[in-house]
């Protein structure tokens, strides 16, 4: 095969290890920015295709991992672009015998977190740095410029800070990249990420369905609006990208492709470790909990349609005026992103107080500023709010986003009662209203529920007049009147 021979030892500056779409951008994207970069993966046949499509770059390759991690410079910075699960372990067993104390190993897929802290304090009990870094921006953004969410070590991030910002994607706020902090912590902003972006497709892919059956509007039309709407307060990558896709026809038919896609949505599991972490961190995140349950019910199309054909399904139009009600559209949807982006950050700051992580929520939001596929005008504004109230309990009682959701309020209601009227399910807008909702409601019905827990089950309650004398119980039945 073709490799470097004899071997070029300590030459090459970066490892990358995994020759996927996102391996090999990344490989390209560090050759790019003046590192020599060595490249090694399980199947030798791609290592020689890589190096020999590429033999204007100085980029090294060798079949043997030894080889592999003999041509590193020391400390050497290796970063795994794998399957997530038993893969990383099996490799991570493979490379440690190896490492020098000190090398550095970066898994940057998209591993559970708590795999992550098991896995750094393996390798720290080995005197070896690991890393969990989350990479955001799809095959694009590995190529030219991701968002990067690297935990691990505060001492060893020095030795890979300079390449990670040196690929980063650049915005005004600098490069989109920053140390999140210890073992985990990476990759559980990852996954509260990619959680976000769960909840924000869903809520765009609801304001469409809305425009096309409620307006009975053309896939063109709509992306005109979205279009429209991405020179505005909505302006995102995601925006962006529905407008496009909506533009595209299908050259077998000569429709929208978007009318041709069978609507089941597929999941990789992220968005329900997010769901699942928030229960054992009690945050509520029910926008992002609709955007999972949405998925789940789309992946049962067959009973949907057996089930539309008992139940039937509605067919109703707005009678309204059409522009308001896009309007309102714009103001339903901008309400719920500040909503579904409120919740993801609960969900990072209790985690960063459980694992003792002091994440900085301020860095987040500009380290998605740019590269990430949650890309948006919105998260500046957010990180701007950080820089006016770093403690700020929740994003809709910061001063600015309190006077825009409540600017956007009676339109979002106006949505959400016309979307249910129309018999049309919008269930992320309506739980992002609901958790508005509950969120500011001094007084919520949980009193009964208390009640009905120590009635049926002796779990005690605490007086609204005097909650600090701590929980007592009350023996209903002494006080129910038998008819």
């Amino acid at each position: 095969m073709s490799t470097t021979s004899p071997i070029d030892v300590g030459t090459a500056q970066f490892g990358v290890i995994g020759l996927g779409v996102m391996g090999q951008n990344l490989a390209l994207n560090i050759d790019d920015h003046g590192q020599r970069v060595a490249v090694w993966n399980r199947e030798a046949d791609w290592i020689t295709k890589f190096v020999d499509e590429h033999k204007d770059r100085k980029i090294v390759g060798n079949a043997e991992l030894k080889d592999f991690v003999q041509s590193l410079a020391k400390p050497r910075r290796i970063l795994m672009m794998i399957m997530a699960g038993n893969p990383v372990d099996q490799m991570l067993e493979k490379l440690a015998p190896l490492l020098e104390p000190g090398d550095i190993v970066i898994d940057g897929g998209n591993s559970f977190f708590k795999d992550t802290q098991r896995r750094e304090a393996s390798y720290r009990a080995r005197n070896l740095n690991f890393f969990g870094m989350g990479v955001s921006g799809g095959e694009e953004g590995a190529r030219f410029g991701p968002s990067l969410m690297p935990g691990g070590s505060k001492d060893a991030y020095e030795h890979v800070k300079p390449t990670l910002e040196a690929i980063a994607a650049k915005t005004e706020y600098g490069p989109c990249v920053t140390y999140v902090g210890p073992d985990g912590a990476g990759h559980f902003v990852k996954m509260v990420h990619n959680g976000i972006e769960y909840g924000d497709m869903q809520l765009i892919a609801e304001a469409y369905d809305l425009l096309r059956k409620a307006l009975g509007l053309g896939a063109k039309e709509i992306a005109s609006i979205f279009d429209e709407w991405n020179r505005g307060k909505l302006e995102s990558y995601l925006i962006e990208i529905t407008s496009q896709i909506l533009n595209v026809d299908d050259p077998e038919t000569g429709k929208p492709m978007v009318d041709i896609i069978l609507d089941k949505a597929g999941q990789k599991g992220t968005g329900k470790w997010t769901q699942q972490i928030a229960l054992d961190l009690a945050v509520p995140i029910p926008t992002i909990g609709a955007a999972l349950d949405a998925r789940v019910l789309s992946s049962m199309k067959e009973e949907r349609v057996a089930a539309s054909k008992l139940l039937g399904a509605p067919s109703g139009k707005y009678d309204g005026d059409s522009k308001e009600f896009i309007n309102a559209v714009q103001d339903a949807l901008y309400a719920s992103k500040v909503c579904s982006y409120a919740q993801g950050m609960s969900l990072i700051r209790a985690g960063s107080k459980e694992w003792n992580w002091n994440i900085n929520l301020r860095e987040m939001a500009r380290i998605w500023t740019g590269g990430c596929i949650i890309r948006a005008r919105l998260l500046a504004d957010i990180m701007h709010a950080f820089d006016r109230d770093a403690n700020v309990a929740n994003l809709l009682v910061e001063s600015e986003f309190t006077s825009r959701v409540l600017e956007a309020e009676k339109n979002w209601r106006k949505v959400v009662q016309i979307a249910a009227g129309l018999g049309i399910p919008a269930p992320a807008f309506s739980s992002s209203l609901a958790y508005f909702d509950s969120y500011r409601s001094a007084q919520l019905p949980q009193n009964l529920t208390q009640a009905q827990r120590d009635f049926f089950g002796a779990h005690t309650y605490q007086r609204a007049d005097r909650p600090e004398a701590g929980f007592v119980h009350t023996e209903w039945q002494k006080f129910v009147h038998k008819k």
